[in-house]
């Protein structure tokens, strides 16, 4: 029997520039690591940084 386990886990915090557009609170940086394994094989490995509000706690999306 094959599993496929999604593990993710925080690498560190730290103040963004500018503010929440909902509330005006200030904007925090979140890298996360993020792993996939297949049987206990690693498929894949990303970091991705995530920004939210530290007052309204809402994810933030940028648009380019």
């Amino acid at each position: 029997m094959c599993l496929i386990s999604e593990k993710e886990e925080e690498l560190g915090r730290q103040q963004a520039l500018g503010s929440c557009p909902y509330c005006g609170g200030k904007v925090e940086a979140l890298d996360v690591e993020r792993r996939w394994k297949l049987c206990f094989i690693p498929i894949c490995f990303i970091i991705k940084r995530k920004y939210f509000c530290t007052l309204c706690a809402k994810r933030l999306v940028l648009n380019f």
